[in-house]
């Protein structure tokens, strides 16, 4: 399990959150903009650094203030997607799977698994906002994180698309035994029973 013990200075008042989430499951984040949603996110992949507290993942220690212990992003075996996708301007879809793992065959079955198989040679910039959006969580899924943190991952595809896309990624979660975290404001947005709605609150 994951356990949050924190606290973080955003402008005017204190993010706290104390909190434990189960791993192999979904945990959705909900509450108003500005809340702390995203900083949460960035916390646990350890972009950004708490001011007082723990983060434990089983018996492994993520961030201890006191004992001045905070592990390397690196190190955490986590996958982020961002809001605004972030992806590197000079590769081509391929090429950014490809940054993330050696496996060729694992690069193919993501392009097939998002749909992105005919557009492997393009740039970012060649892209729809729907394909970026499937492109940032297919590089995200390229290092088969243990911790998939996802924030506002779907909003730019329509229904359609977003529910097959969905569907071939709820198979590879289970699959790779992935922990999801989820930022959204669509309600359970990956559609599972199994789903924790977790609501941030100003403290």
């Amino acid at each position: 399990m994951i356990k949050i013990d924190v606290v973080k200075k955003i402008g005017n008042f204190d993010f706290k959150v104390n909190t434990t989430l189960q791993l192999n499951s979904t945990t959705q984040i909900t509450g108003p903009s500005g809340i702390g949603k995203t900083t949460l996110l960035k916390i646990l992949a350890g972009f950004i650094q708490p001011d007082l507290g723990t983060i434990l993942v089983n018996s492994d220690v993520w961030f201890d203030k006191e004992k001045k212990i905070s592990k390397k992003v690196q190190e955490r075996q986590i996958g982020f997607v961002f809001q605004d996708y972030a992806l590197f301007p000079n590769l081509t879809v391929k090429e950014h799977l490809k940054y993330g793992t050696s496996d060729l065959k694992y690069v193919d079955d993501l392009l097939e698994l998002g749909e992105m198989t005919h557009f492997e040679n393009r740039l970012p910039k060649q892209l729809s906002g729907g394909q970026q959006q499937r492109l940032a969580m297919l590089r995200a899924l390229s290092t088969r994180p243990k911790l998939l943190l996802l924030d506002e991952p779907f909003a730019a595809l329509d229904t359609e698309l977003k529910k097959r896309f969905i569907t071939q990624l709820k198979h590879l979660f289970v699959e790779q035994k992935t922990t999801i975290i989820i930022v959204s404001h669509q309600e359970n947005e990956l559609g599972d029973d199994n789903a924790l709605e977790f609501k941030l609150t100003n403290q």
